[in-house]
């Protein structure tokens, strides 16, 4: 049973544990980031985001604090120096635990424990993020149908005006297209009303001319 175990001892003594808190805050002062398993990663935050608060008043006192944990100089100046000016702003929260699978050898969850403000590719992705559009039912069709009717009766508002604008220069055109084309006068030819037509007359009309002709 676990009653009132409020912390994990890793399976050390208090000076051990303590000990190893204290080299691995170092190191992530130092390096910014070191990889070890989540459970030490979980004590480490709880170990070194208080010393980073403390850090964020430059004082005799706040710089006594933190070699009483860390035990290192170098690890206090690089602290004070550039990491508590790089996290000046920010509230809480100084690290991040990203996991990384289960070790080969015994299977331990391992991950990687950083500083959040010195990872610069996590900063420029959360800076590029594109804002969410809400999808609904109700609201994301209604609102695109919108949009939609107000571009439709734009551009049949712009196609009104501008049919508008051309109709008299069509008008124009037109005139100058029917005084340019002139009808050509056509052609009557006079046709003679008496044909020269040969009628081939019968053998009893020439008999009867001849007949009289004596």
């Amino acid at each position: 049973m676990r009653h009132r175990k409020r912390n994990n001892h890793l399976g050390r003594k208090s000076a051990h544990r303590g000990a190893m808190l204290s080299n691995m805050a170092t190191s992530l002062i130092m390096h910014k980031r070191i990889f070890t398993t989540v459970p030490k990663a979980k004590e480490l935050r709880k170990f070194v985001e208080p010393i980073i608060t403390v850090s964020k008043e430059d004082t005799t006192n706040a710089r006594r604090n933190a070699f009483s944990k860390l035990q290192n100089k170098y690890a206090v100046t690089e602290l004070f120096q550039t990491v508590s000016q790089k996290v000046g702003d920010r509230p809480g929260g100084y690290t991040r635990i990203i996991k990384t699978g289960n070790r080969l050898g015994d299977n331990a969850s391992m991950c990687f424990i950083e500083l959040v403000d010195f990872n610069e590719n996590m900063l420029t992705e959360s800076t590029t993020k594109k804002a969410k559009t809400r999808r609904s039912r109700r609201g994301g069709g209604s609102a695109s149908s919108a949009e939609k009717v107000v571009k439709t009766d734009d551009t049949k508002a712009t196609n009104k005006e501008s049919s508008k604008k051309d109709a008299p220069k069509a008008k124009a055109e037109a005139k100058v297209k029917e005084t340019k084309e002139v009808k050509e006068p056509i052609e009557v030819k006079e046709t003679d009303t008496k044909a020269d037509v040969k009628v081939e007359e019968s053998p009893e009309v020439k008999r009867s001319e001849a007949k009289e002709e004596e």
